[in-house]
């Protein structure tokens, strides 16, 4: 049986580039680098940057990484500093920053849980919305 997400791996066309978005800019705790990757954790998540040719997902893959309401703010004002690129306006329950990493890969800040959405849901279900 699976017991949940193992870790994420992330393809990068310039390491310490994205050594230095997913570190200094989310906040990501780096624990080693070799000549074509890194290991990071953001919580009990291990994140991989591995070195490759990249290519960016086109459609609506993306990876959302948990923020509490409160530090929401504070996050996406010092990501927008940076200039982040942002590649879609929220339009859902919680509050989500969506933002392109160095690469171009889809990333959101949100905060929100499965449970607010569901609940959300309950007055605004989405078009065909059947509760299994």
């Amino acid at each position: 049986m699976l017991r949940g997400i193992n870790h994420i791996t992330i393809a990068v066309s310039d390491l310490e580039r994205s050594l230095e978005f997913y570190t200094r800019l989310l906040g990501m705790k780096a624990h080693v680098s070799w000549d074509s990757g890194a290991y990071l954790s953001l919580g009990a998540t291990w994140i991989c940057l591995s070195c490759d040719e990249v290519h960016p997902s086109q459609d609506y893959c993306h990876i959302a990484f948990d923020v509490s309401e409160e530090n929401f703010e504070p996050v996406t004002k010092k990501l927008r500093e940076a200039h982040v690129v942002e590649w879609k306006q929220n339009r859902s329950e919680g509050l989500s920053l969506y933002l392109l990493d160095p690469d171009g890969h889809k990333l959101e800040i949100h905060s929100g849980s499965l449970q607010s959405r569901l609940e959300s849901l309950k007055s605004k279900p989405y078009q065909g919305l059947v509760w299994l």
